[in-house]
C-alpha cells in the first residue's frame, strides 16, 4: 500500500517552484527566538503597525451584528466604489467601480491576472532583481517567466529598449512592472513608465502594474499605470500602506473586457474574498491620518539606515525611492548572500533576506533590509551590524 501511494502521490512538475526564501528566513528567525534570542526582523516586508483604528472598529461592529456570509465574487459593491473613489483622491482618475475586483491579497490578483491573460507556454517578462512570486506563480501556471536584468543606467527597472530586445528574440505576451519595486525600493518616473507602456502595447505586450507600495513614495510621487493606459492591469493591496498584511485583502483594476473572465475565475477559485476583511478594508480608508503618521515613521527609519549603515560598513545601496526596503551590495564582504544573511542572523541577531531570492544571476552580491519596523529597532540594527562587520 505504501509503495502504491508513493507511485500515485508524486508532486506535479508545475509544483516544483523554488521556495520564497524570505519565509524560510522568517522561520529560522522564529526558531532562534524560541531559544530566547532577541531578533531584529528586517527580512519580511511587513509593517510593524496593525490595521488602522477605523478598520478594527468596523470589524468589531460586524462581528456582533452580521452572519458574515459570502459576498459577490467581485467584492462588496460599497468597497469597490470606495476603491474607485480613492483613485480620484490619489490620482485624479475616474475609475468605473465595475472595473474593480477585490482579491485575497495581491497574490490572488496576480493569479487571476495571469490566468485571464495568458496561455500555458506564454512568455512574461519580469525585472531582475524582482519579487520572486512573479516568477514562481507564472511557472506554476505553466507560463515562462523571462527575467530581464536591470542596472544603474535604467535605475534598476525594465525600460522599453530592453523589453523590445527580448521580444524580438522571442515573442513576449506580457510584462510585470513594479514601482516602487520590491526588493529595490526604486521607482519609475512618469516619463519612464509611460515610455515602457507605449513600447509594450505597440508590440502587443500586456502590462501588469504592481502598485502595492503606492502611498510609500519618498523621492517623487508614484505614477499609476491606469493614468497612462486604460489597457493596463493594475494590482494593489491593503497589505503595505494600510498595514493589513494578515487580512489578505487586495484589489485589481482591469479593462472592461476582462471583468467577466476574472469574475468567472474568482467564482470558481475562491467564491468570494473573506467578508470580514472586506469590511475592514472599506473602513481603513477613514484611517488616512493614522496611516500618514506611520508613513512618516518609515521615512525616519529610512534616514536612520541611510545615514547609519555606511558608518557601520554597508555603504552601497540601490536608489531607495519608495516602499520600505534597502537593497544593499555586500560583495566586499561575501560572494554568497545566503551565507552572509545566515551569519548575520545567527551572530548579530538581525534577520535580512539574501538577494539570491530576488535575482538568481546577481543576487549573491546583495541582501534586502526592510525598514518597516520600530525606530528603536533600526538604531539597534545599525549598532549590531556595525559591531558584527567590524568584529
Amino acid at each position: 500500500m505504501l509503495d502504491q501511494a508513493r507511485t500515485l502521490l508524486q508532486p506535479s512538475a508545475r509544483s516544483a517552484v523554488s521556495p520564497f526564501m524570505v519565509m524560510d528566513v522568517m522561520a529560522a528567525a522564529a526558531r532562534l527566538e524560541a531559544q530566547g534570542c532577541r531578533i531584529i526582523h528586517m527580512e519580511v516586508g511587513q509593517p510593524a503597525a496593525g490595521a488602522p483604528a477605523p478598520a478594527i472598529a468596523a470589524v468589531r461592529a460586524a462581528l456582533s451584528s452580521s452572519p458574515l456570509g459570502y459576498t459577490e465574487a467581485l467584492g462588496i459593491p460599497s468597497l469597490r466604489r470606495r476603491i474607485a473613489h480613492a483613485y480620484r483622491e490619489w490620482h485624479g482618475l475616474d475609475i468605473d467601480p465595475q472595473r474593480v475586483v477585490v482579491t485575497t491579497g495581491s497574490s490572488a490578483g496576480f493569479i487571476l491576472a495571469f490566468l485571464s491573460l495568458f496561455e500555458a507556454g506564454d512568455r512574461v517578462a519580469v525585472a531582475l532583481p524582482g519579487y520572486p512570486p512573479y516568477r514562481h506563480i507564472l511557472t506554476a501556471l505553466g507560463c515562462e517567466p523571462v527575467g530581464i536584468e536591470t542596472g544603474a543606467p535604467t535605475r534598476w527597472s525594465i525600460d522599453g529598449e530592453a523589453l523590445l530586445a527580448e521580444h524580438r528574440a522571442r515573442r513576449l505576451k506580457g510584462v510585470v512592472v513594479g514601482s516602487p519595486a520590491n526588493p529595490t525600493g526604486t521607482m519609475l518616473s512618469a516619463a519612464a513608465l509611460g515610455d515602457l507602456i507605449r513600447c509594450a502595447e505597440d508590440a502587443g505586450i500586456v502590462v501588469i502594474s504592481d502598485e502595492i507600495y503606492h502611498g510609500l513614495d519618498y523621492a517623487f510621487p508614484a505614477q499609476c499605470a491606469a493614468r497612462l493606459s486604460p489597457d493596463c492591469i493594475v494590482i494593489n493591496s491593503f497589505s503595505k500602506y494600510f498595514c493589513m498584511t494578515g487580512w489578505r485583502i487586495g484589489w485589481m483594476v482591469v479593462p472592461p473586457m476582462l471583468v467577466r473572465s476574472v469574475e468567472r475565475l474568482q467564482q470558481n477559485l475562491a467564491i468570494s474574498v473573506p467578508t470580514l476583511s472586506q469590511i475592514a478594508a472599506e473602513a481603513a480608508f477613514e484611517g488616512r491620518a493614522e496611516l500618514e503618521e506611520i508613513r512618516k515613521g518609515y521615512e525616519a527609519n529610512r534616514r536612520i539606515l541611510l545615514e547609519g549603515l555606511p558608518r557601520a560598513g554597508l555603504n552601497s545601496f540601490l536608489p531607495a525611492d519608495g516602499a520600505f526596503y534597502l537593497y544593499a551590495d555586500v560583495s566586499r564582504f561575501s560572494s554568497d548572500s545566503f551565507a552572509f544573511a545566515k551569519s548575520m542572523l545567527e551572530e548579530a541577531g538581525v534577520a535580512v533576506t539574501p538577494g539570491i531570492d530576488f535575482d538568481p544571476q546577481r543576487g549573491n552580491r546583495f541582501v534586502r533590509l526592510c525598514y518597516a519596523g520600530a525606530r528603536a529597532d533600526m538604531h539597534q540594527a545599525v549598532e549590531r551590524i556595525g559591531a558584527w562587520l567590524k568584529g
